[in-house]
């Protein structure tokens, strides 16, 4: 009873914030991102006569709610194949995590795969993404990967996530690493009080139009700039809200304004930031290579990226 998964983690690209349902962590409206290759979660689970629940991320066990999120999504896998036994559970990312990449997307997305699997439960994508959504939203969309839009929905069954545009589709992203503690689900709660929330609703839907729209016709330059565009008014909301939590750091705004001049030297590059201060940088596969290296030139440290697949099952376990 023991399975293995590996997913990729997301850059939003019309971003969700705040939920309507934080039991089941279903969102207010829609959302679309875009799954980030070669960084990835490798996920084993088990289930046997343990004595209790235990999970191990990059070396470290998790306690008090760190393992309580795992055990929602494993409770869930529990209750729908009748399996009583406790679990372990060991994942590991190739990637840094806590600095706006989208790990706790792909950790709980590879969770999910590697759950059902252990269950031996016949699942869709689809349907694993409904139970990946009780560790973390994102992970929604990381287990169907590519080019995602999650379903907002108002019911557990209603609120999943499914592929718009596979990762044929490529485009070039080159990440600037900028750690800076956050948490995500403080963010979410607190954005409900900045006085923008309502107006970013009735903006969203046009906005998840355009965006699907764009990868459906292969656009990366309008791709590129929603997302843009999508990054500034999601931050605003963040920095109004009761918390007035600002999560960009120096760097990040050196970033944003270097992305600006490239495009004012013909160089077509746009910015996308997730909740955090690490800043993406979309742009053409032919143009990576440049935009690189004006972001090495800040003195800020570099991962390129391309567009990732859907999670998977594997063979290999780690333990």
């Amino acid at each position: 009873m023991k399975g293995s998964a590996i997913a990729h983690p997301i850059q939003g690209l019309i971003k969700y914030h705040g939920l309507k349902d934080e039991t089941l962590r279903i969102p207010f409206h829609d959302s679309i991102s875009v799954a980030t290759s070669p960084t990835n979660s490798h996920t084993t689970l088990e289930f046997g006569s343990f004595r209790k629940d235990t999970a191990v991320v990059d070396g470290k066990q998790l306690k008090t709610r760190e393992l309580e999120r795992v055990v929602d999504v494993v409770d869930e896998v529990r209750k729908r194949s009748g399996i009583r036994k406790k679990f372990k559970m060991e994942s590991k990312n190739n990637f840094p995590s806590n600095v706006g990449l989208g790990a706790s997307a792909s950790g709980f997305a590879a969770l999910a795969v590697a759950a059902c699997e252990a269950a031996d439960l016949k699942l869709s994508l689809e349907q694993m993404s409904v139970i990946a959504r009780r560790g973390a939203g994102s992970a929604t969309r990381s287990v169907t990967g590519a080019f995602s839009r999650w379903r907002a929905g108002f019911e557990d069954e209603e609120s999943y996530s499914y592929q718009i545009a596979s990762e044929d589709f490529q485009m070039g992203i080159v990440v600037a690493l900028i750690p800076a503690f956050k948490q995500t689900e403080d963010a979410h709660k607190a954005v409900l009080t900045s006085p923008f929330f309502h107006s970013r609703l009735a903006f969203v839907h046009g906005a998840l139009a355009e965006m699907e729209n764009a990868i459906r016709k292969r656009n990366i330059f309008k791709i590129g700039s929603l997302a843009e565009r999508d990054s500034l008014i999601l931050h605003g909301i963040t920095m109004t809200s009761v918390d007035e939590m600002l999560l960009w750091r120096p760097e990040t705004v050196k970033v944003i304004l270097e992305v600006r001049k490239m495009r004012s030297e013909g160089l077509q590059a746009y910015f996308s930031i997730d909740t955090g201060a690490t800043v993406y940088v979309n742009s053409t596969l032919k143009n990576v290579k440049e935009v690189e290296m004006r972001i090495k030139a800040l003195g800020i440290e570099t991962l390129t990226c391309g567009v990732g697949g859907a999670a998977r099952t594997t063979g290999e376990h780690l333990f």
